[in-house]
């Protein structure tokens, strides 16, 4: 079984901001797969289904961005899946708009989200799929930036973005990380 964690932050307010683009990303997933993410369970919001195969479980923490950690070992701990089974889907502003990174591990890079579940889980060898929102601009609060909502003018490439997100997601459960690196990192 594989865990498939989406970040952003809950409310109507957060809706289409950049911090989001996790959520966006887990939203896509699940109306391809028909999987309702609708449980509210471990601090979170969770759906259950299959993808690639896979038996999944599709989460999105309620616990806003900066204590993601918390739901994500309360879904670890409950299922009993090893770091191994576990993939996160990101905000990353060193991206440009829309661009995919994979990895396999690594550091939080910044990001409070992924600081957050490095601390609870104790490790930070979980794989990811960063999701490019752009840098912010020159005088820019980072905050004011990341919670901010796209332009109309980039809902396309944002579209576009998550059904490649979806891809890549699909191509990790199926393949490995390493296939999905060679294949979505550009």
């Amino acid at each position: 079984m594989y865990i498939i964690a989406g970040l952003g932050n809950p409310g109507k307010e957060y809706m289409g901001t950049r911090h989001n683009a996790g959520f966006s990303v887990i939203d896509e997933l699940a109306d391809k797969y028909n999987i309702s993410v609708d449980t509210a369970k471990h601090k979170g919001l969770i759906g259950k289904g299959v993808i690639a195969g896979q038996k999944v479980i599709l989460v999105k923490p309620m616990t806003y961005m900066n204590n993601s950690g918390e739901c994500i070992r309360e879904v670890m701990d409950y299922y009993k899946c090893d770091i191994d089974d576990f993939l996160v889907i990101f905000d990353d502003i060193s991206l440009d708009v829309g661009k995919l990174r994979l990895r396999a591990k690594g550091s939080a890079g910044g990001h409070n989200g992924i600081k957050s579940i490095i601390a609870h889980l104790g490790s930070d060898r979980f794989k990811r799929i960063k999701f490019g929102v752009g840098d912010k601009p020159k005088n820019w609060d980072l905050a004011d930036w990341v919670l901010g909502k796209f332009p109309t003018e980039e809902y396309e490439t944002l579209r576009e973005a998550n059904k490649k997100a979806c891809e890549a997601v699909e191509c990790i459960l199926s393949e490995g990380i390493e296939s999905g690196m060679n294949k979505y990192n550009g």
